[in-house]
């Protein structure tokens, strides 16, 4: 069934996106158990999560223009090196109960989705310039997959003390700028949509250095390195599978 296109519905669909990020950190209101071991374990689990948005990312760049994808992830590692540094620099910011070298760490993470979130808003508000149809069936799709980008938020904060109820708050967070950038993206379509393969690589290449640099190093504390590599590929694995199925 058509249903008509604006401005309101647009941003409405975008904001149910932005929501569906917060579902990730239900989970957490079954278990909370916060042993170093298991802060190793979510991380192994939150690393293969965000390789497997990485790849989807990369994926979708590539289909558009592969060189300007590769810019992009050249630049999302540029600016996430920089802005480590500069934390350090000024010191770890405070997160609810985190502080140190968690707060830095979460301060870090949220920032990646943000940037991916950015690019995941135009995408929206591109399709909705394609129809109704597509619209929903993109919102649809990058909806449901924010539940796990959300659960990989939530891997990182709760098991270090923040609540759940604000760790699905900063979920949400971390994916408001789609709703923010769906309603000039449907505005001026042609103007934005050049600019999409530019915007999945930064968010990948920032996402894959946070991978390796943080969450990996974390994993190893308290993991074998057999165990540590089966639960990412694993995670990563379901993440793909989870995508397949809604594609």
């Amino acid at each position: 069934m058509n249903v008509e296109v604006n401005l309101f519905s647009v941003f409405i669909a975008a904001l149910i996106t932005a929501l569906a990020t917060g579902l990730g950190a239900l989970p957490f209101l079954f278990t909370r158990r916060v042993g170093k071991h298991w802060l190793s374990i979510g991380s192994a689990i939150a690393a293969g999560l965000m390789l497997a948005a990485s790849h989807s990312l990369i994926a979708e760049g590539f289909n558009e223009d592969t060189w300007l994808t590769m810019l992009g992830m050249l630049v999302g590692l540029v600016l996430i090196v920089l802005a480590y540094r500069w934390i350090d620099s000024r010191g770890s910011p405070h997160v609810r109960e985190l502080k140190g070298a968690d707060a830095r760490k979460a301060f870090l993470i949220m920032g990646v989705m943000i940037a991916h979130s950015f690019a995941e808003g135009v995408g929206v508000g591109v399709s909705y310039g394609g129809g109704d149809e597509l619209g929903v069936f993109i919102t649809t799709a990058i909806a449901v997959h924010n539940i796990p980008e959300g659960l990989a938020i939530a891997l990182i904060l709760v098991p270090r003390g923040v609540s759940v109820p604000w760790a699905a708050f900063w979920a949400v967070v971390s994916s408001l700028p789609q709703p923010l950038m769906a309603i000039p993206s449907y505005s001026f379509v042609t103007i934005f949509q050049p600019f999409l393969p530019f915007g999945f690589g930064l968010a990948a290449g920032a996402m894959i250095w946070m991978v390796f640099a943080e969450l990996v190093p974390d994993a190893k504390e308290d993991l074998s390195s057999e165990s540590m590599g089966a639960l990412i590929v694993l995670a990563f694995l379901a993440m793909l599978g989870f995508q397949l199925m809604i594609s």
